[in-house]
């Protein structure tokens, strides 16, 4: 029980499930347990939301008029898909995000900064903090920019550098979990 919990993702910000379903609803319809496997997918299982959490919200916001129900023809199954005032309900709410993501964007260069590791590798990994600073501060740059159209060739370019960045920083991950497991084995 205790390692179930420790597992838990506490402190999930307010609002982010119903964000999140909204987001996924407005993608395609879908049920609760689809929801529920997407979003542990998408989060490497660290937040699996309880079915307490997410069918009260599918209820409210059908209560709301913000979906409708489209029964399947599996068993049992009820898949929810934005209506019209739920699309409009959905754009508000990126509105709403995109603000208060202004208003905090500030604080990601210092939180990755100051949470990236461990206290005990700070000083060793302290010359990574700037540079994961700035890779997170140009991504939000990219976001504000005005009148500026993001290409086909420009999302690849990013896509390419950011999997070229991810693969090697696994590559390390991997050899290190190597060389724990002989010295530890």
């Amino acid at each position: 029980m205790a390692e179930r919990l420790a597992n838990r993702t506490s402190g999930v910000p307010r609002g982010l499930l119903r964000f999140l379903v909204l987001t996924m609803l407005a993608k395609k319809p879908m049920s609760g347990v689809e929801i529920v496997e997407v979003i542990e997918k998408e989060t490497g299982g660290r937040w699996k939301p309880s079915s307490g959490s997410v069918y009260p919200l599918l209820a409210w916001l059908h209560d709301k008029d913000f979906t409708s129900e489209l029964h399947s023809e599996e068993m049992g199954i009820k898949r929810y898909a934005l209506t019209e005032k739920g699309k409009a309900f959905f754009e508000k709410q990126i509105a709403n995000g995109r603000k208060m993501l202004n208003k905090l964007e500030f604080l990601v260069p210092l939180l990755i900064g100051k949470f990236q590791f461990d206290p005990n590798d700070e000083e060793i990994l302290a010359r990574t903090k700037e540079p994961a600073q700035r890779v997170v501060k140009t991504l939000l740059d990219l976001r504000e920019e005005k009148n500026y159209k993001v290409t086909e060739q420009i999302a690849r370019d990013i896509e390419r550098i950011l999997n070229k960045c991810a693969d090697e920083l696994e590559e390390i991950v991997r050899k290190t979990r190597e060389k724990n497991r002989r010295q530890s084995g």
